[in-house]
C-alpha cells in the first residue's frame, strides 16, 4: 500500500466565528492546502453565513488561497466583488444563476479560478455545457446549506462521470468533493475521481490531514 496525501480545503463553517483569525492561522499549522469559505444568502439555501467583508478580513490572516463557495441566488451580481475581496477560487451553483457564462467570464477577468458546484439533488447535466470553461467542478455529497450532514455516497456517481468526461474531452478541471467528508470516506472520494476534499475544520483538527491509500 502506498500512502498518499490529497489536497484538503477545510471549511470554516464549523469554526468559532468569535475566534476566526485564530482558526485561519491554525489551518496553516495543520497543513491545509486552501481555506474553504461557505457563503450562504438565506435564499438559495435556508441559512445565512457571511459575505465579502469576512472574506477580505480572512485574507489578512492567511497565505493560503481562499476557496469561496457561493450558495446564493444570481451569483453573477457578486462574483466580481468576491474576487476584489481576496477570493482566489470562486464557485457557484449554475441553477441559481441567470448568466452562468457571464459569471464565469467575470471571475476569469480578475485572474481567479472559476468553478461550478453540483448540489446533491441536482443532476450533473447542469454543469456539462460549461466544463471547458471550468477550473473546478464541485460535487456535493450533502445538500447545500448546512454543516454536519451525513455523507451521501450515491453522489459519487456524478464524480465518476465527471472524471470520464474530463478524460474524453481532454479537459483539466479539478474535481472536488464537498459535504460529510471524513477519514472513513476519503478513499471512496479519491476512487471516484476527487482531486480535492472539503472537510469541516473539526475533521481536519482530528486528523490534521486526510491520508489516503491506494493499491
Amino acid at each position: 500500500m502506498i500512502d498518499e496525501i490529497m489536497k484538503v480545503a477545510p471549511s470554516i463553517l464549523s469554526a468559532d466565528f468569535c475566534k476566526m483569525a485564530e482558526a485561519i492561522e491554525n489551518l496553516s499549522l495543520w497543513n491545509a492546502d486552501l481555506v474553504h469559505c461557505d457563503v450562504m444568502d438565506g435564499v438559495y439555501v435556508p441559512n445565512i453565513t457571511f459575505g465579502m467583508p469576512m472574506v477580505k478580513a480572512l485574507k489578512g490572516y492567511s497565505k493560503l488561497p481562499l476557496d469561496v463557495h457561493l450558495m446564493i441566488t444570481r451569483p453573477e451580481r457578486y462574483v466580481g466583488k468576491f474576487c476584489e475581496s481576496g477570493a482566489d477560487f470562486v464557485t457557484f451553483h449554475p441553477e441559481a444563476s441567470e448568466d452562468v457564462e457571464g459569471a464565469l467570464a467575470t471571475i476569469k477577468s480578475y485572474g481567479k479560478k472559476c468553478g461550478l458546484a453540483v448540489n446533491a439533488d441536482v443532476d450533473l447535466e447542469v454543469a456539462i455545457p460549461y466544463l471547458s470553461q471550468l477550473d473546478l467542478l464541485v460535487i456535493m455529497t450533502v445538500q447545500a446549506g448546512f454543516g454536519g450532514q451525513s455523507f451521501k455516497p450515491e453522489c459519487l456517481k456524478k464524480a465518476e462521470r465527471a472524471r470520464e468526461l474530463r478524460s474524453e474531452l481532454n479537459l483539466n478541471f479539478q474535481i472536488e468533493i464537498d459535504g460529510g467528508v471524513c477519514p472513513q470516506n476519503a478513499a471512496l472520494c479519491k476512487s471516484a475521481g476527487a482531486d480535492v476534499l472539503w472537510p469541516g475544520m473539526r475533521c481536519l483538527r482530528r486528523k490534521i490531514r486526510l491520508k489516503l491509500s491506494k493499491p
